[in-house]
């Protein structure tokens, strides 16, 4: 599924696209960045609460496609610059995590 789709999600915003055509098939929900090293999937999209360049580092690590961050958190421009660097897309919702989580849920599960 395209990126862009994510932006289906009322209230998301794009604050760095990803690179053209870039997909992903899988979302993974956490805060705790060990814990998405060692269970993320390649090509799937973090949703997290998570606002700092440590996020970027280990999706990039992990080859995740975008970072949804959750609660309208403020994304401080040394992540944005991370994420510029790493190709990676930044996603931003007024959702918490669990809704945030249904969401994206719902945007793979559809025809």
């Amino acid at each position: 599924m395209k990126l862009d789709r994510l932006l289906d999600i009322p209230g998301t915003e794009c604050l760095l696209p990803a690179p053209a055509g870039a997909e992903f098939d899988s979302a993974f929900t956490s805060d705790l960045l060990s814990d998405v090293l060692a269970h993320a999937a390649e090509n799937s999209v973090l949703i997290t609460i998570q606002a700092h360049q440590n996020a970027v580092a280990v999706a990039s690590l992990v080859g995740i496609r975008a970072i949804l961050a959750c609660s309208a958190r403020p994304i401080p421009s040394d992540m944005l610059a991370a994420a510029r660097t790493k190709s990676i897309g930044l996603y931003r919702t007024p959702l918490h995590q669990f809704d945030a989580s249904v969401a994206v849920h719902r945007l793979l599960a559809a025809p």
